[in-house]
């Protein structure tokens, strides 16, 4: 367990003892006894934990006994463990109790086995948790349930900064001096917070800011405050009026000397000034210290730098920001933090991001502080100091501390060696760096302090997927729902957008959604997840030198390391999890089987890129497992023992291309909440998932293919598309679901209604394909219920091609289309091959669509309004071979919002619409003629707004005129002779 998240471990120990689940197996008289005594001593240990926890810094002794706390609590999760995944185990076979194997499962005698073999289990348990209880009492805890503040570690900052010691931040001080000296603003006093990682320089920069002249002659008082982590209001108050008074106080003097004529006055002036300050000194009564504030403070043009803030507390911040804003207009407040979350809540329009050093700067620092000023370094000297720069990553206080280190060590062999062995321990090593960044670890809540410590098990400077974390999170029951509608998923990204506010992440990428899916770890935060995580977890290498008695987490990085396995694990039987990296060569299914045959409480698994051609067996029988990551592996086939892991939730066979087949019995698999099949279509024929079971499913990676066969198509043949493909298919109607090639196979099923219906935390892409225009899919497609899956992101709906066509047909498929109408959330909308005259109102509701794309939508002549939807940035519209015009609107006024008769209106007025659109695109819409049926004079037509940078028009005979059209990056326009474009291209289209 992270250093100080030890309490959350505790609170999932209570949580399961007095779960219905163990309370539904019958258990002996003297094993529920020991339970309640377990869940009484588990209790007593907790009420003292967050005290114990406090102390653990200043003692040894309190320390040790928080580590053996923690290892007899993780004996306790885990037989605990056992009891829910029996509970599990008899739920999911009551259902079926004619099977000989049932009847067994279920017989008095193996119950009574199991009652016995778990009563020795628990009393054990409960007999160490007995004498860690009596140690306790030698420690006088102090009891208390509420989390305490994090005490002040004596950080105080201060103002004043020699400015040539400062390397690099010149641009960063002017662009936010530019702001300070900005008169063109609105609000009296205007807040802009610096926010970057610890050890960035954010202190540094606020002094080189505080004390630059320009500042200094433009501001009147300046005052500096050090919040740090204790945000107390009355205290930051009281400060700010006693450093007010005593900066008149300072000018009094000087104005005794200038002015020896009013000598007299200036010093009873002064004497009242001391006065006032030792009133402020002592007084307790905020409403006092304001009346002293406002006294001082108003009408005067003063900067404020609020040094080290780390409250998120947004009341707390509004009751101190209402307090400062008597200030002149012009006044300004200078934040540094490292949270993003603290910015958002105080910053007046947007934050400074600081980033680290140049290169050339980041050189230049440690070239001061490693190199004697009169020394002129050897080449080597140079390649194992640039090397040394590199790692640090531009972060100065990592530079500043290095350079110092390297200033002592003389030779370049030293130089050599903190190369090799000691920088890739910096972070442990040296106080400034380790307590710096740990200063923000120590301010984490308990469950996100887990949460991060658990990330040294990942390669230093490797992308880690944001999915692959956060099922690793919920796999180690890190992620805890509050409330019954809540998703592990969103949860899990809560918490990491939590920790990456907080500056422990950087360097994130973004889908197509603004969805972030991969981050990095600065190198010197990974030293910190190694630092706090302690004996919890360990990465092994080839030296032989691992210790893990007590480790429950362990990874195998064969880039930094080749190595062979220890078969079987040491210690095995208290890994949770076991993760394999970078591993390039043949390991074997022996070796795999017996590298994890003794580890029975392992909870994440990753295997995947081991060329493994069968499943381990031993994986059969770790029940107590909840991710599995077997991708890119030769696996064919995957076994039936797969089903029996009834915890499983995370499931991933990406890449496994030579895959045929999943297991018959995979609807078991009742926690499955994530299942990722990427890349596994060639070969996939068989895909027997009666998905309706799957009820906690959350996430199919790439997408759900429901095919809605059997109803509309011609003579009964069923019309295949092959543009859709590696998505995991629900063959809805006659046939059977399968992957890939959907080769048909005639099997039972309940419809795609009943089997999307129940999935209401689906989430991702979702393709109804093969849909038709009778009367009963019109139903089926209501019973979907697809307006209530509110975390769907893209839905593409594929219609049967039809050769006889009636106005029953129209209807149906309009009536079809107006039953599938998705949750507002939804970001893309795909439709082909629909041959209704009119799209539903339904489109116009989508408030969040980012992409629109209509494909060979033959007699669709109706368009609904489209232009007021604020985030849609990609309007694709290919083959609309009946559509006149794009806008249903009768005149272009109805989006002015005035009479087109204006006929004077200015360019300047034109008012854009679509507002966030990038790219347009028409394609062979034959009788397309404009985008409003009753269009005046191009000078009134509304422009596109300046995002549109991708302008794509083809085979559009008749298209006369469009939206006005700003300077394009991409335009692309061919077999449009009438078509004329205004505002950056007047030339005539090619013909």
């Amino acid at each position: 367990m992270a250093e100080g998240a030890l309490f959350d471990l505790v609170k999932k120990v209570l949580e399961v003892v007095g779960s219905l689940a163990l309370q539904e197996i019958k258990l002996a008289h003297g094993v529920k006894a020991d339970l309640e005594n377990l869940k009484s001593t588990v209790s007593t240990i907790k009420d003292v934990l967050l005290d114990a926890e406090k102390k653990a810094g200043d003692s040894v002794a309190v320390k040790g006994w928080l580590e053996k706390l923690k290892d007899v609590l993780h004996d306790a999760d885990d037989v605990l463990d056992d009891f829910s995944t029996e509970a599990l185990q008899r739920k999911m076979m009551a259902g079926n109790k004619m099977t000989k194997e049932v009847r067994i499962f279920f017989s008095s005698s193996n119950q009574l086995a199991f009652s016995l073999k778990m009563g020795h289990r628990i009393k054990a348990t409960r007999e160490r948790l007995d004498v860690i209880t009596n140690e306790m009492m030698k420690f006088s805890f102090i009891k208390g349930s509420i989390e305490p503040q994090v005490k002040n570690r004596d950080r105080e900052t201060y103002s004043f900064v020699l400015q040539d010691e400062v390397i690099g931040r010149e641009d960063d001080k002017q662009e936010i001096i530019k702001f300070l000296l900005h008169t063109n603003v609105e609000d009296d006093v205007s807040i802009i917070p610096i926010v970057g990682i610890g050890g960035l320089g954010k202190t540094t920069l606020a002094q080189l800011i505080y004390n630059d002249e320009n500042v200094e002659a433009h501001f009147k008082p300046k005052l500096w405050i050090c919040v740090s982590d204790n945000f107390d209001v009355k205290q930051i108050v009281k400060q700010i009026v006693i450093q007010i008074l005593e900066s008149l106080k300072e000018e009094r003097q000087k104005e005794n000397l200038d002015n020896l004529q009013n000598h007299l006055d200036v010093k009873q002036i002064a004497e009242q000034n001391l006065e006032s300050l030792k009133e402020v000194r002592h007084e307790e009564s905020l409403e006092n210290l304001q009346k002293h504030l406002r006294k001082n403070l108003n009408g005067k043009k003063y900067f404020l730098v609020l040094d080290d803030v780390w409250n998120e507390d947004r009341d707390k911040w509004l009751l101190l920001k209402n307090l400062l804003v008597g200030g002149a207009r012009g006044s300004r407040i200078l934040i540094t933090t490292r949270s993003e979350n603290v910015a958002k809540i105080t910053a007046t329009n947007s934050w400074y991001s600081l980033k680290g050093l140049p290169r050339e700067k980041a050189w230049s620092l440690f070239v001061k502080m490693a190199f004697e000023h009169s020394q002129e370094p050897t080449k080597k000297f140079l390649e194992i100091g640039n090397k040394i720069v590199e790692k640090c990553d531009g972060l100065p206080l990592a530079i500043r501390t290095i350079g110092s280190l390297l200033y002592l060590k003389t030779s370049e062999i030293e130089w050599q060696s903190f190369l090799d062995n000691e920088l890739l321990k910096i972070g442990q090593q040296e106080n400034k760096i380790s307590s710096t960044l740990k200063l923000s670890y120590d301010h984490l809540p308990p469950h996100l302090k887990q949460c991060f410590a658990y990330c040294r098990l990942f390669p230093k400077d490797d992308r880690i997927d944001v999915y692959t974390l956060i099922n690793l999170w919920v796999a180690q029951g890190f992620i805890v729902l509050v409330g019954p509608k809540q998703r592990f998923e969103d949860v899990g990204k809560k918490y990491f957008m939590e920790l990456l506010w907080r500056s422990f992440f950087q360097d994130v990428e973004n889908d197509e959604w603004g969805n972030i899916k991969s981050c990095k770890m600065h190198d010197l935060m990974h030293d910190l997840a190694s630092l706090v995580s302690g004996t919890e977890s360990a990465v092994l290498n080839s030296s032989g030198e691992n210790d893990i008695e007590k480790v429950r987490h362990v990874s195998f990085n064969f880039m930094d390391s080749p190595m062979q396995f220890s078969t079987p694990i040491p210690n095995g039987r208290k890994i949770h999890t076991v993760l394999v990296f970078n591993l390039w060569w043949n390991l074997g299914n022996l070796n795999c089987d017996a590298f994890i045959s003794n580890c029975k409480y392992l909870r994440a698994l990753n295997l995947s890129n081991l060329r493994l051609l069968v499943v381990p067996r031993s994986i059969g029988k770790l029940k107590h497992l909840r991710y599995l990551n077997l991708s890119r592996n030769g696996i064919k086939i995957l076994p039936n023992s797969i089903t029996k892991m009834l915890n499983l939730q995370t499931l991933i066979l990406q890449d496994c291309a030579s895959l045929t087949e999943l297991p018959k019995g995979i609807k078991k698999l009742v926690n499955l909440r994530f299942l990722d099949m990427t890349g596994c279509s060639y070969e996939l024929t068989n895909m027997p998932l009666e998905i309706e079971h799957l009820t906690c499913l959350e996430t199919i990676l790439p997408g759900v293919v429901v095919r809605m066969a059997g109803s509309g198509g011609e003579n009964g043949q069923l019309a295949l598309k092959t543009k859709l493909s590696s998505q995991l298919a629900i063959f809805a109607g006659s046939g059977a679901s399968c992957c890939g090639s959907y080769k048909k196979k005639k099997a039972k099923s309940n419809g795609g209604r009943s089997q999307l219906k129940e999935l209401h935390n689906l989430g991702g892409k979702l393709i109804i394909e093969e849909l038709g225009h009778g009367k009963d899919e019109v139903r089926e497609c209501k019973d979907a219920n697809l307006k209530d899956k509110q975390h769907l992101q893209h839905l593409l709906l594929e219609w049967l091609y039809v050769s006889r066509w009636d106005a029953e047909s129209e209807f149906y498929y309009e009536m079809l289309l107006e039953g599938l109408q998705p949750h507002p959330n939804l970001k893309r909308l795909e439709l082909w091959d629909y041959m209704g005259v009119r799209i539903p109102s339904w489109v116009s509701s989508l408030t969040n669509l980012v992409r629109f794309q209509l494909y060979d939508n033959k007699r669709l002549q109706h368009l609904p309004p489209l232009n007021q939807l604020p985030f849609l940035k990609f309007l694709s519209l290919y083959e609309m071979e009946a559509l006149e015009y794009i806008s249903d609107e009768d005149s272009v006024s109805n989006v002015l919002g005035a009479s087109s008769s204006s006929s004077s209106s200015s360019s300047s007025s034109k008012t854009p619409f679509f507002p966030s659109l990038s790219s347009l695109r028409l394609y062979d819409c034959p009788k397309l003629k404009g985008w409003w049926r009753n269009e005046p004079h191009h000078l009134l037509l509304p422009s596109f707004p300046p995002s549109l940078s991708e302008l794509y028009i083809r085979n559009c005979p008749h298209l006369t005129s469009m939206p006005l059209i700003p300077d394009l990056t991409v335009s692309h326009i061919y077999g449009c002779p009438l078509l004329r474009l205004h505002e950056g291209n007047s030339e005539d289209c090619p013909k």
